[in-house]
């Protein structure tokens, strides 16, 4: 009787389970690196960032202090006393200010952002899950929210809080909490959009057969699968209330003095334009610039992030 033949196939090769998810990364940063503009505004906000967490350490001057030795009365022009980009009205480093207005915009920009993600998407996938009339009053709710005035209600609110405490890091929390209480809805709707279509998938009824639960088909099945968009509408959402909270710093109603922020260098340098541009220049150019790059990376994201693109 003829042996079983037996092919020598050697043994079985284990294939790392992160491997299983490197072509998608791969292709996600082949699309992305095509985008140029949005790969140069990627390194710009590395570069900002690195300098507003470690700028103090590489020039550690108090952005609150006064030369009283060679201040005037009159802004310090660029190079002169060894300030680099001179000084503001009251003899004030411009660019130890400029770092610590970036450490506030930038700080404030993403705690919001945090804010609008989590309750965006909270309400947003509960509505777009469930549906009915659940779906009806969270929606309901969201119009309501998104109907408020934002910026006159901001300014109202921020002046009583103004009036009221004469603490600087109170302003700072309440900033970030009415911003990302009035400005989730965007992300809401775009959640419960993608929720209404991934409810209806496949793999959902799998899920629900196996008999999951519903926050685990929410939160572990079709969340993951609705994070691009959002990574790209809070990309968008920085540049918003970076502009947004400098906007009220501008007004007088946002960050208040002595601290730093680019809205209220921006306000404070109105009196002496004329005769020292660069105290309204410099912290300009760091709002355009930081809200460029970051709606830049929010396209170039869109675009890698799209299963549609080719």
């Amino acid at each position: 009787m003829a042996a079983n033949f037996v092919p020598n196939v050697g043994p079985p090769i284990d294939v790392p389970a992160e491997d299983a998810f490197q072509p998608s990364r791969n292709t996600v940063w082949k699309r992305f690196r095509k985008h140029r503009v949005a790969l140069i505004g990627a390194i710009v906000l590395a570069i900002i960032g690195t300098f507003a967490a470690l700028g103090h350490f590489v020039y550690p001057v108090d952005p609150n202090a006064i030369d009283q030795v060679n201040w005037t009365g009159y802004p310090l022009a660029p190079g002169v006393a060894g300030h680099i980009l001179g000084t503001d009205e009251n003899g004030r480093d411009l660019l130890a200010r400029l770092i610590a207005g970036s450490q506030i915009s930038l700080t404030v920009a993403i705690a919001t952002v945090l804010m609008q993600v989590v309750i965006g998407s909270a309400l947003g996938g509960i509505a777009g899950y469930y549906g009915g009339w659940i779906d009806f009053w969270i929606m309901r709710f969201t119009d309501v929210v998104l109907s408020i005035p934002l910026l006159p209600l901001l300014l109202v609110l921020t002046a009583i809080v103004s009036a009221t405490s004469n603490k600087a890091s109170l302003s700072f929390v309440v900033i970030i909490v009415l911003i990302g209480a009035l400005t989730w809805t965007a992300t809401a709707r775009l959640v419960r959009a993608s929720f209404l279509s991934l409810r209806e998938r496949e793999f959902t009824e799998a899920a629900r057969a196996i008999g999951s639960g519903d926050m685990r088909i929410i939160f572990r099945h079709l969340m993951p699968n609705a994070v691009a968009p959002i990574i790209v509408q809070a990309t968008l959402n920085v540049a918003n209330v970076i502009l947004l909270e400098s906007a009220l710093s501008f007004l007088g109603f946002g960050i208040q003095p002595p601290q730093a922020s680019w809205g209220n260098m921006l306000a404070n340098a109105q009196s002496n334009i004329t005769i020292a541009p660069w105290v309204a220049i410099f912290p300009g150019l760091c709002i355009l610039i930081v809200s460029l790059s970051i709606n830049y990376l929010g396209d170039g994201l869109r675009d890698a992030l799209d299963p549609n693109q080719r």
